[in-house]
């Protein structure tokens, strides 16, 4: 070990140089100030990047707003309400008037019953979403005299044509019914032994607009309806339902399941609350069922 540890003067005065350098160098580098005193912008491209900071920044927030969808305010929850702005005595209000079965049909009347100020009315208003039949209320028929009308009045059952024996000429007197018409009843019609079962098939006929067949219905209807089997709802099985216009097995195993959890229909307007039960076709559906 002492070997290691003998040095000539040359190689001890080499390691006192070269601890001198290690020690003036590690002084300069913590007594000397090496940042530069001007630090230079590009100020036009610093305010691009702010603006492009501010604009997500409000992004941001826009993001974390509650969003307000489309709803119907006769259904306005606790909650719901409290995150419109509504107050409770707002909210209890319109409780109170639905437990009466009333329903509120546009925003005045919404106003009328809560007692919202203006501000809060105008801002939820546009939300508002009404059933159809509020919105887009059905135009009143307009009665037109043809050659089968003696009057305005509706015609007795005994003076009408039976729909199922009707010929396209007695048709085509209808006012709104032409050549193509005619023969579009008549082509449906034939598609079934024994023709239509009640007048409201009438509305499958491609083309027949309701005003049109309003007066269809003025001098025909039908007096021999086709026999079929009526099931009864509460009774019909899945194969027996999928016979039917309109339902096919998921829709039929939906209304099965809705049976047991009913336990039981209590009408047949009660369909409407299956899943994916065809509702614009309940009244053609209801020709097939019975309770």
């Amino acid at each position: 070990m002492k070997s290691h540890f003998q040095f000539s003067n040359k190689q001890r005065n080499g390691i006192f140089l070269l601890l001198a350098i290690i020690i003036i160098m590690q002084s300069i580098y913590s007594f000397t100030d090496f940042s530069k005193d001007e630090i230079l912008t590009d100020q036009k491209e610093l305010d691009v990047f702010r603006n492009e900071l501010d604009s997500l920044r409000l992004v941001e927030i826009e993001n974390s707003k509650p969003k307000i969808y489309p709803f119907n305010p006769n259904y306005i929850t606790d909650y719901k309400g409290y995150t419109l702005g509504m107050s409770n005595e707002e909210i209890d209000r319109l409780h109170k008037f639905r437990e009466n079965n009333q329903w509120v049909n546009s925003a005045k009347g919404f106003q009328q019953v809560t007692k919202v100020s203006d501000s809060i009315l105008t801002t939820i208003s546009p939300y508002f979403k009404f059933p159809d039949w509020v919105t887009n209320p059905k135009p009143k028929v307009n009665s037109y005299n043809n050659s089968y009308s003696n009057s305005n009045t509706a015609k007795k059952v005994v003076q009408k044509i039976d729909l199922n024996k009707a010929t396209a000429s007695q048709l085509q007197k209808v006012y709104g019914i032409g050549e193509k018409l005619s023969e579009r009843i008549i082509k449906y019609r034939n598609k079934f032994s024994g023709g239509f079962i009640a007048d409201i098939q009438l509305s499958e006929v491609y083309g027949l607009s309701p005003e049109v067949i309003e007066r269809v219905k003025n001098d025909f209807t039908v007096k021999t309806p086709r026999v079929i089997n009526k099931y009864n709802i509460n009774t019909v099985t899945r194969d027996e339902l999928v016979t039917i216009q309109y339902i096919d097995y998921e829709i039929a195993n939906n209304i099965i399941e809705e049976r047991i959890l009913r336990d039981g229909f209590k009408s047949l307007e009660e369909l409407t609350k299956v899943e994916d039960f065809p509702i614009k076709k309940i009244e053609i559906i209801k020709l097939h069922l019975q309770l």
